[in-house]
Formats: C-alpha cells, structure tokens, sequence
C-alpha cells in the first residue's frame, strides 16, 4: 500500500501486510455515495483512515494511523485499534472473581492498560465479511490470555452510511466469568491527520456533569466529582486548549492535559445516547458521538512523543490529535461503585457508538 494512500472510490480489499507469525493483516475500505470512506485493517480491527469532508465539500483523512503494518507492531499507540480486553487501566493489573484473584501484566507503571502486553490490538482479526458499506472482524481471546479469565469471542462492525455516520458495534460472549471492556481507539483531527495543525483549538461538549478525578498512577480515586466551574466543563463547548495549562489544575498536572474519564449524564441504556459534540472551526467539520457506554475517557493525545511516524511522513507530536473513548469507568473491576464489567457466560456484551459527521459554515 503506497504511503499515505489516496482516497478511495470503490469499496475493495487488499493485503497490508503479514504478521510475524505468517498471519495475513487484511485491509479494506468503506466508501458511502458522497464519496466519504473509511479504510481499516485486520490487525485490532482498526480505523486506519476516515475521510470526511469540510464545509466547502474538500475530502481530507482525519484519524492517526500508520502506513505500513511495521510501524503498528514497533510503535503501540492504539491508533484506531479496539482495545481491550480491558480498554484504560486497572490498578496493579489486579482484580478479584468470585473470591480468586487475577493477575494481567503491568505494562503501564503499576497498572494494566489497554489489555495489556499483548492487547486485542496486536491480534490480526479475522475479516469475515465485506460490503462497500459494512466490514466485520471477528477474534477469539482465549482462556488465560494476559490473565483474563474466559474464552472471549469479539465482533466489531464498522458501519458507513450516506449521511456520514460511521457505526461501530463491538459485541462478545465468554464461556467463563471474566471482565469486559472494549472500545475504538481512534485519534481525531477534524482538520486532518497530514495536514491539519494540533487539536487546541476544537472546540469541545461533552454530556457530562461529572467525571472521575485520579491519581498519581491515573487511577481513579473512586470520587465522582463536579466539572461545574473548572476546566473539566464541557458542557458548553469551549476549546481544548483553552485551560489545559491551568496552573491551578492538579488534575491536569498529573495526566499532562486531559486524560480523564466522564461519567456520562445519560450513559449506560440500551441504545446510544448524546456523549460529545468536536467541531473545528478552520475546516469547519463536525463530530457528533453517541453511545451506549456509561463513561467517555476523554485524551488530548498527551503522550504522542513527537517522534511517532505517521501517515503521509508526519510525525505525531503531542496534541496532534484527541481520542474520544465511551467505555466503562476505569479500574471498574476493582471499584464496587462504577458501573460492572463482569460478564457472565451467556451474557451478551455490546457496545455501540454512533460518529455523526457533518460540517458548519
């Protein structure tokens, strides 16, 4: 696949590249009739690109992501993957079932992020089926990977309708008690992921009055504490940038900007509901996020290193871009007071999220 691949015009498939172990990573793209489209690839069933357009109709790529298979495996930064099987952290990588207690490797300081070493990230998915609107992956997690209890068998569908509304629907069933929490990993730039600038200026709502402050680990204290006031206030939309240097803010201190979970005001039903509203004022390109999930983390791309190749041959630097997770709360497991994460056998996980995609004038 040539670097920074352009825009596609039909929905087809390819190989991007071959795992170490000889497994095929498969890529395929998503085009609607208003010639939007998506690209994603078989490893961690993720959004490799998405091209929206602005308010004068100009199509541009605005999600992270790499151009060669290579780069995925020796930078991890979960650029468009479904992560898991535990998306964000869990404390000591330690949690109790039914009195036994689990160990996952601490791949974050003290902590279990994204699943750990080898996350659902770094598995190829299997394509099972394609059309030029809908791409299904499926994987298999089993018994004891990275210390989860439970065959875990995962569905993610990537929806792309003509309207711009891009759906993505993760289920899973386990055959053991055991710990869910997935999610999509894309990094957003309305104002492109080549040629755009940082996301500082984006200005931001989010559907929450509350979200969950942590500690030195980033590991929710537990509080489920007032934005009202602060710069934790999104729910009228203000710019990213605008208080995240607060030098009265230790919150942001700690997590070098936003890196922080919402507790969504209408979170957690059957179907999705409003979660977050991005908008860029230069390109003039809209996001609209609704979801199923409880929690929103939201993550001003804090930690992007500045040496990080991207598509196209730019390097992502901090505050590049922003991720928009709906999950469960951080540290679920271990914390009785946020919403379970348990997963019975015969249980149905399912999560859905809705990306609305338009623009203003």
């Amino acid at each position: 696949m040539p670097s920074a691949a352009p825009l596609p015009t039909i929905a087809e498939r390819g190989l991007f590249g071959t795992m170490p172990d000889g497994s095929p990573v498969e890529w395929v793209t998503l085009v609607n009739k208003g010639g939007a489209a998506a690209r994603l690839i078989g490893l961690g069933a993720s959004l490799q690109a998405l091209w929206m357009p602005d308010r004068d109709g100009e199509l541009a790529d605005i999600v992270l992501g790499h151009d060669d298979l290579e780069t995925y495996l020796s930078n991890r930064t979960f650029l468009g993957a479904i992560v898991g099987r535990y998306a964000n952290r869990i404390a000591g990588g330690r949690f109790d079932l039914d009195s036994k207690t689990f160990q996952t490797p601490c791949n974050d300081g003290p902590n279990c992020l994204h699943g750990g070493v080898k996350g659902l990230d770094l598995i190829a998915w299997t394509l099972a089926s394609h059309s030029p609107s809908d791409a299904v992956f499926t994987c298999r997690s089993p018994d004891g990977a990275e210390g989860f209890p439970g065959n875990l068998d995962v569905t993610a569908r990537y929806h792309l309708d003509d309207e711009n509304v891009l759906t993505v629907e993760i289920t899973a069933r386990s055959d053991a008690p055991t710990v869910v929490n997935l999610t999509n990993h894309a990094y957003f730039n309305l104002g492109g992921a080549i040629t755009g600038g940082d996301i500082l200026g984006h200005q931001l709502t989010l559907a929450a009055s509350r979200y969950t402050p942590v500690d030195a680990n980033l590991i929710p204290t537990g509080e489920w504490r007032a934005v009202a006031g602060g710069p934790f206030d999104f729910r009228k939309a203000q710019a990213i940038g605008a208080r995240i240097r607060d030098a009265g803010e230790a919150q942001l201190a700690l997590a070098r900007g936003y890196d922080h979970n919402f507790v969504l005001d209408a979170g957690g039903g059957a179907e999705p509901s409003f979660a977050a509203r991005l908008s860029d004022p230069v390109s003039g390109r809209t996001l609209d996020l609704s979801t199923t999930e409880p929690g929103l983390q939201f993550y001003s791309g804090n930690f992007l290193p500045g040496n990080l190749p991207g598509k196209g041959g730019r390097l992502y630097r901090q505050a590049d871009a922003l991720c928009l997770e709906p999950q469960k709360f951080p540290d679920s497991p271990n914390q009785p007071a946020f919403p379970t994460a348990r997963l019975e056998p015969g249980q149905h996980y399912r999560h859905v999220s809705i990306y609305r995609f338009g623009s203003t004038g």
